[in-house]
Protein backbone atom coordinates (compact mmCIF):
# COMPACT_ATOMS: atom_id res chain seq x y z
CA UNK A 1 0.00 0.00 0.00
CA UNK A 2 0.74 3.40 -0.87
CA UNK A 3 2.17 5.67 2.07
CA UNK A 4 1.99 8.99 0.25
CA UNK A 5 0.76 11.82 1.73
CA UNK A 6 -2.13 12.90 0.14
CA UNK A 7 -3.50 15.81 2.56
CA UNK A 8 -5.33 17.84 -0.03
CA UNK A 9 -7.65 14.91 -1.35
CA UNK A 10 -8.67 13.86 2.05
CA UNK A 11 -9.80 17.54 2.76
CA UNK A 12 -11.64 17.04 -0.34
CA UNK A 13 -12.91 13.47 -0.22
CA UNK A 14 -13.30 13.78 3.67
CA UNK A 15 -11.12 10.65 3.80
CA UNK A 16 -7.26 9.58 2.51
CA UNK A 17 -7.22 7.46 -0.52
CA UNK A 18 -5.33 4.69 1.13
CA UNK A 19 -8.09 3.90 3.40
CA UNK A 20 -9.97 3.75 0.28
CA UNK A 21 -7.94 1.65 -1.51
CA UNK A 22 -7.59 -0.53 1.48
CA UNK A 23 -10.67 -1.09 1.76
CA UNK A 24 -11.19 -1.98 -1.90
CA UNK A 25 -8.55 -4.42 -1.35
CA UNK A 26 -10.12 -5.92 1.58
CA UNK A 27 -13.37 -6.68 0.23
CA UNK A 28 -11.84 -8.29 -2.85
CA UNK A 29 -10.23 -10.43 -0.70
CA UNK A 30 -12.95 -11.51 0.85
CA UNK A 31 -14.75 -12.30 -2.23
CA UNK A 32 -12.34 -14.13 -3.44
CA UNK A 33 -12.05 -16.46 -0.03
CA UNK A 34 -16.11 -16.90 -0.45
CA UNK A 35 -15.27 -17.65 -4.01
CA UNK A 36 -12.97 -20.19 -3.42
CA UNK A 37 -15.41 -21.99 -0.94
CA UNK A 38 -18.57 -21.92 -2.99
CA UNK A 39 -15.90 -24.01 -5.72
CA UNK A 40 -14.45 -26.40 -3.18
CA UNK A 41 -18.19 -26.93 -1.92
CA UNK A 42 -19.41 -28.18 -5.52
CA UNK A 43 -16.05 -30.05 -6.03
CA UNK A 44 -16.95 -31.51 -3.14
CA UNK A 45 -20.25 -32.54 -4.35
CA UNK A 46 -19.49 -33.53 -7.47
CA UNK A 47 -16.84 -36.37 -6.05
CA UNK A 48 -19.34 -37.78 -3.55
CA UNK A 49 -21.53 -38.76 -6.92
CA UNK A 50 -19.15 -40.19 -8.53
CA UNK A 51 -18.37 -43.50 -7.51
CA UNK A 52 -14.53 -45.05 -6.93
CA UNK A 53 -13.72 -41.56 -5.68
CA UNK A 54 -10.42 -41.61 -3.68
CA UNK A 55 -9.93 -38.04 -2.79
CA UNK A 56 -10.42 -37.51 0.38
CA UNK A 57 -12.20 -33.90 1.24
CA UNK A 58 -8.69 -32.72 3.22
CA UNK A 59 -6.82 -33.24 -0.34
CA UNK A 60 -9.39 -31.46 -1.54
CA UNK A 61 -9.06 -28.58 0.92
CA UNK A 62 -5.34 -29.00 0.34
CA UNK A 63 -5.84 -28.11 -2.81
CA UNK A 64 -7.92 -25.10 -2.22
CA UNK A 65 -5.46 -23.63 0.31
CA UNK A 66 -2.94 -23.88 -3.11
CA UNK A 67 -5.13 -21.76 -5.61
CA UNK A 68 -6.49 -19.57 -2.96
CA UNK A 69 -2.13 -18.55 -2.28
CA UNK A 70 -1.77 -18.78 -6.26
CA UNK A 71 -5.14 -16.34 -6.49
CA UNK A 72 -3.85 -14.61 -3.88
CA UNK A 73 -0.36 -13.78 -5.18
CA UNK A 74 -1.60 -13.38 -9.00
CA UNK A 75 -4.29 -10.90 -7.43
CA UNK A 76 -1.42 -8.66 -5.00
CA UNK A 77 0.29 -8.26 -7.96
CA UNK A 78 -2.43 -6.80 -10.33
CA UNK A 79 -3.64 -4.52 -7.48
CA UNK A 80 -0.32 -2.74 -7.04
CA UNK A 81 -0.96 -1.28 -10.59
CA UNK A 82 -4.63 -1.03 -10.10
CA UNK A 83 -3.60 0.89 -6.68
CA UNK A 84 -1.37 3.27 -8.71
CA UNK A 85 -4.10 4.12 -11.32
CA UNK A 86 -6.70 4.95 -8.82
CA UNK A 87 -4.39 6.97 -6.53
CA UNK A 88 -2.70 9.23 -9.74
CA UNK A 89 -5.98 9.60 -12.43
CA UNK A 90 -9.11 8.59 -9.56
CA UNK A 91 -8.19 9.57 -6.24
CA UNK A 92 -6.50 12.54 -6.53
CA UNK A 93 -6.41 16.99 -7.45
CA UNK A 94 -4.71 17.99 -9.54
CA UNK A 95 -1.95 20.85 -8.57
CA UNK A 96 -3.79 23.72 -10.67
CA UNK A 97 -7.69 23.05 -9.38
CA UNK A 98 -8.02 24.68 -6.29
CA UNK A 99 -11.19 23.53 -3.37
CA UNK A 100 -13.89 26.72 -3.06
CA UNK A 101 -12.65 27.38 0.65
CA UNK A 102 -9.32 28.20 -0.79
CA UNK A 103 -10.09 29.81 -3.84
CA UNK A 104 -10.18 33.09 -1.36
CA UNK A 105 -6.48 32.87 -0.69
CA UNK A 106 -5.45 33.24 -4.20
CA UNK A 107 -7.99 36.04 -4.73
CA UNK A 108 -6.54 38.00 -1.47
CA UNK A 109 -2.68 37.32 -1.54
CA UNK A 110 -0.76 38.60 1.06
CA UNK A 111 2.89 39.54 1.58
CA UNK A 112 4.84 38.36 4.82
CA UNK A 113 4.83 42.03 5.70
CA UNK A 114 1.27 42.89 5.35
CA UNK A 115 0.35 39.72 6.98
CA UNK A 116 2.30 41.01 10.58
CA UNK A 117 1.18 44.22 9.89
CA UNK A 118 -3.04 42.82 9.67
CA UNK A 119 -1.76 40.72 12.77
CA UNK A 120 -0.41 43.46 14.46
CA UNK A 121 -4.01 45.58 14.18
CA UNK A 122 -5.95 42.37 15.06
CA UNK A 123 -4.20 42.30 18.25
CA UNK A 124 -4.66 45.95 19.37
CA UNK A 125 -8.71 45.65 18.17
CA UNK A 126 -8.83 43.12 20.52
CA UNK A 127 -6.91 44.89 23.50
CA UNK A 128 -9.40 47.75 22.73
CA UNK A 129 -12.39 45.30 22.89
CA UNK A 130 -11.04 43.59 26.03
CA UNK A 131 -10.68 47.45 27.49
CA UNK A 132 -14.63 48.38 25.95
CA UNK A 133 -15.82 45.07 27.58
CA UNK A 134 -14.38 45.89 31.10
CA UNK A 135 -15.67 49.64 30.95
CA UNK A 136 -19.08 48.03 30.16
CA UNK A 137 -19.24 46.07 33.29
CA UNK A 138 -17.74 48.74 35.05
CA UNK A 139 -20.58 50.90 33.65
CA UNK A 140 -23.14 48.17 35.02
CA UNK A 141 -22.10 47.79 37.95
CA UNK A 142 -22.28 51.68 38.60
CA UNK A 143 -26.11 51.01 36.95
CA UNK A 144 -26.71 48.45 39.23
CA UNK A 145 -25.49 50.41 42.41
CA UNK A 146 -27.51 53.38 41.44
CA UNK A 147 -30.24 51.22 41.57
CA UNK A 148 -29.90 50.23 44.71
CA UNK A 149 -29.59 53.54 45.80
CA UNK A 150 -32.60 54.86 44.10
CA UNK A 151 -35.09 52.29 45.65
CA UNK A 152 -33.15 53.38 48.92
CA UNK A 153 -34.84 57.22 48.34
CA UNK A 154 -38.13 56.03 47.34
CA UNK A 155 -38.75 54.37 50.33
CA UNK A 156 -37.21 57.62 52.28
CA UNK A 157 -39.54 59.24 50.27
CA UNK A 158 -42.79 56.95 50.92
CA UNK A 159 -41.73 57.31 54.96
CA UNK A 160 -41.71 61.11 54.62
CA UNK A 161 -44.89 60.87 52.58
CA UNK A 162 -46.73 58.61 55.61
CA UNK A 163 -45.33 60.91 58.34
CA UNK A 164 -46.59 64.05 56.29
CA UNK A 165 -49.91 62.10 56.34
CA UNK A 166 -49.98 61.42 59.57
CA UNK A 167 -49.14 64.86 61.14
CA UNK A 168 -52.06 66.36 58.45
CA UNK A 169 -54.57 63.81 60.23
CA UNK A 170 -53.69 64.88 64.34
CA UNK A 171 -52.31 68.51 64.00
CA UNK A 172 -53.15 69.68 60.88
CA UNK A 173 -49.14 70.52 60.37
CA UNK A 174 -47.78 70.95 56.74
CA UNK A 175 -44.51 68.24 57.42
CA UNK A 176 -42.24 70.81 54.92
CA UNK A 177 -43.70 73.79 57.00
CA UNK A 178 -42.77 72.35 59.94
CA UNK A 179 -39.10 71.59 59.13
CA UNK A 180 -38.75 74.65 57.63
CA UNK A 181 -39.46 76.56 60.80
CA UNK A 182 -37.00 73.76 62.49
CA UNK A 183 -34.90 75.10 60.61
CA UNK A 184 -34.92 78.71 60.83
CA UNK A 185 -35.43 77.86 64.40
CA UNK A 186 -32.03 75.59 64.77
CA UNK A 187 -30.01 78.94 63.07
CA UNK A 188 -31.44 81.40 65.00
CA UNK A 189 -30.43 79.48 68.53
CA UNK A 190 -26.63 78.80 66.81
CA UNK A 191 -26.62 82.93 66.20
CA UNK A 192 -27.67 83.32 70.17
CA UNK A 193 -25.18 80.92 71.32
CA UNK A 194 -22.46 82.53 69.35
CA UNK A 195 -23.43 85.95 70.58
CA UNK A 196 -23.36 84.96 74.14
CA UNK A 197 -20.10 83.19 73.81
CA UNK A 198 -18.97 85.94 72.31
CA UNK A 199 -20.02 88.69 75.32
CA UNK A 200 -18.54 85.95 77.90
CA UNK A 201 -15.33 86.20 75.98
CA UNK A 202 -15.85 89.67 76.00
CA UNK A 203 -16.86 89.93 79.61
CA UNK A 204 -13.67 87.58 80.69
CA UNK A 205 -10.89 89.59 78.87
CA UNK A 206 -12.36 93.23 80.98
CA UNK A 207 -12.63 91.32 84.38
CA UNK A 208 -9.04 90.55 83.72
CA UNK A 209 -8.25 93.56 82.73
CA UNK A 210 -9.83 95.13 85.77
CA UNK A 211 -8.41 93.14 88.80
CA UNK A 212 -6.20 94.98 90.92
CA UNK A 213 -2.67 93.60 91.67
CA UNK A 214 -1.67 93.39 95.56
CA UNK A 215 1.48 95.29 96.51
CA UNK A 216 4.05 93.08 98.51
CA UNK A 217 4.19 93.79 102.08
CA UNK A 218 7.81 94.29 103.38
CA UNK A 219 8.45 92.27 106.71
CA UNK A 220 9.63 94.50 109.69
CA UNK A 221 12.96 92.94 111.07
Amino acid sequence: MSVQAMCYESQFFEFTPQTCILRVYITFQDYLFEMALVVEKVIMKKLESMQGNKISHFQIRESTEKYLNFMRERFNFLFQKMETFLLNLVLSIPKNVLLLEDKVHSQYSYTKEEFEHLQTETEALQKKCKAESLATQRLLAELEEQKHVQAELEKILTWFKGLDKICREHGNIHLKESFGFMTQTTRKLQDTVKEIDTKHKKIKVGGSALTPSCPRIRKIK
